[in-house]
């Protein structure tokens, strides 16, 4: 296809705390934007139709599947990708908790989980192992690690609600 004159549309994002200005084709996919021109290959292309989950991403802290977000859409937002979660020095809580509960056999889903599951902790709908199973049901594991995911999210969870609230006052 000869893309030299296909107009091109101005798109600012925030990755991973940083700030990028791209101009780019306007059919061009979050997942491709971040795996192309960003080089961040954290984020898997799996099905490229929203059913696999192994692109899934945190979009202003909501997790969605990057495959499917038109990358102009985004003007402005602030996404967050495996690779901004944490380093191997520094890892997040749920990084942690995926390999203290062995949560990955090939990995290729990984980064797609890890993303989902911090989005599922954000969102604070989870409160039982059912409720992780299901909201977690659009990230596929062809491995058949889910025991070990949910293990990992169960810790993360109960650790969150460990922590104690400090009153508005303090």
């Amino acid at each position: 296809m000869d893309t030299s004159r296909t107009a091109l549309c101005a798109v600012s994002l925030a990755v991973n705390g940083r700030h990028f200005s791209f101009d780019i084709p306007p059919w061009v996919t979050l997942l491709d934007l971040l795996r192309g021109d960003m080089e961040l290959t954290g984020t898997k292309k799996g099905c490229d139709h929203g059913q696999c989950g192994a692109c899934t991403v945190l979009i202003d802290g909501e997790r969605v599947n990057s495959c499917l977000k038109l990358a102009v859409t985004l003007d402005g937002a602030e996404i967050t990708t495996i690779e901004g979660l944490g380093t191997p020095d520094d890892m997040h809580p749920m990084q942690k908790a995926f390999v203290e509960h062995d949560a990955f056999q090939c990995g290729y889903c990984t980064p797609g989980q890890i993303c989902s599951a911090v989005g599922l902790v954000n969102e604070g709908h989870a409160r039982s192992r059912e409720e992780i199973r299901e909201l977690m049901s659009g990230n596929l594991c062809r491995c058949g690690a889910y025991t070990n995911i949910a293990d990992a999210i169960e810790d993360v969870l109960a650790e969150e609600t460990a922590l104690p609230h400090r009153e508005a006052a303090e």
